[in-house]
């Protein structure tokens, strides 16, 4: 019952995955990745397509392998966190939300810094 939810999303995610490619500053991998899990659940024909594409594929399986991320991205992560608490800060939002917001920054870029690298993105 829910394949049909799950192909329509994999579609959805594979289009902003595709534009998170070519566009500087998307993120594009973390898309592909939900939609290669939403295509194992509704299509093994497009999930096939999708982890054997040769400019799409590579950081799919390498997460999928190792939980991979190419160096260079694990820097625009992490750089854009650390600018997005910059601007937080800066704003008149209450303490409490700074350091909320803050501790959940340092452990989302501790994750993205600590995973193993994969190949360099293609684009």
């Amino acid at each position: 019952m829910l394949r049909p939810l799950f192909f329509v999303a994999g579609l959805v995610l594979t289009g902003v995955g595709i534009v998170g490619v070519v566009t500087p500053g998307w993120p594009g991998t973390i898309f592909l990745i939900l939609a290669a899990g939403c295509f194992a659940r509704s299509s093994p024909r497009l999930e096939n397509w999708l982890l054997n594409h040769p400019k799409l594929g590579p950081s799919v399986v390498a997460w999928r392998e190792n939980g991979a991320i190419p160096r260079n991205i694990k820097f625009i992560a992490i750089g854009s966190m650390f600018i997005s608490m910059a601007i937080i800060c800066l704003s008149p939002a209450p303490h409490w939300v700074d350091w909320l917001v803050g501790a959940v920054m340092a452990a989302s870029a501790l994750f993205v810094a600590t995973r193993p690298e994969g190949p360099k993105r293609v684009s």
